[in-house]
């Protein structure tokens, strides 16, 4: 693998072999995780929706106080680590930003940022997966809610948890007692009929794939108490890596259909239009 970076030392950036991409012990990022992050993927060495993506980072790296990054020198970045690495035509792109060096501290130091990007496989994604709900709750008013930020320590835990309990993906509801994303995911469910997925003021991340099954496939955004849960007769996972993923079960309760009907024409307009457009 070749990753591009830079700052840290690499000024306006470079590619290089991974064993050589070396950053600075007191990166911020390292130290106090420091920074934020967007996966993109890539389909024959082209990035998808690379242009929201590059603005979700922006959101997020201005909504936690760091300089709005250089996204003409992010996506320059990206191009390059394509490039680098024609061996993954279907890929993970790994865009992640960070303070730079600083303190061991929270504190920053207003220096510059570090950049890198990075090229890889996805794995696998099984054509449907089981979800558990963890006991932990998503604050939808906190400081970090809606930034894609690189301190992830709390979904690895999840994940963990999940995966013991034989899913692929855990559940967070918030504090108000509403259903509000997965860990590296959103959900969509289906009520009487009806397609619907929480809104962004239940703290779940503005998710591109999300943002695009609204916009292609139609759904509402509406609070969904976690007492319908058993109600619920499809639901599915959206992300970068999952597109559009049928859910089985949630928490050993095998749904009705996975995928059902509605899950079904989802998937269909969705991989349909994003074939046919590549930064829509």
């Amino acid at each position: 693998m070749r990753v591009w970076i830079a700052g840290a030392g690499f000024g306006r950036g470079r590619v290089l072999d991974v064993e050589d991409a070396q950053i600075p012990v007191l990166d911020h990022g390292i130290t106090v995780g420091d920074g934020v992050f967007e996966t993109v993927k890539g389909i024959g060495g082209e990035p998808f929706a690379l242009s929201r993506h590059l603005r979700r980072l922006a959101r997020s790296a201005t909504g936690i106080g760091l300089p709005a990054p250089d996204l003409d020198l992010v996506a320059d970045g990206v191009r390059q680590a394509l490039d680098a690495n024609p061996d993954v035509p279907s890929s993970r792109i790994r865009i992640t930003v960070t303070g730079g060096p600083g303190p061991l501290g929270s504190h920053r130091t207003g220096g510059e940022l570090t950049y890198i990007v990075a090229i890889g496989p996805f794995p696998p994604i099984s054509p449907t997966d089981d979800v558990v709900v963890v006991p932990w709750k998503r604050n939808e008013h906190g400081a970090l809610t809606g930034m894609k930020t690189t301190s992830y320590a709390e979904n690895v835990v999840a994940v963990e948890y999940a995966r013991k309990r034989g899913a692929g993906e855990a559940i967070f509801a918030n504090t108000a007692g509403n259903l509000c994303e997965g860990t590296a995911t959103n959900i969509f469910v289906v009520l009487g009929g009806r397609l619907v997925t929480p809104p962004l003021s239940a703290g779940p991340l503005a998710g591109i794939t999300r943002e695009l099954v609204l916009e292609w496939a139609g759904g509402e955004e509406t609070d969904v108490p976690m007492s319908v849960l058993p109600d619920i007769t499809e639901a599915f996972l959206t992300s970068s890596g999952r597109d559009v993923q049928p859910i089985r079960a949630i928490d050993d309760r095998v749904l009705p259909a996975a995928p059902g009907p509605v899950t079904s024409k989802v998937i269909e307009v969705f991989t349909e239009r994003s074939a046919s457009d590549l930064d829509p």
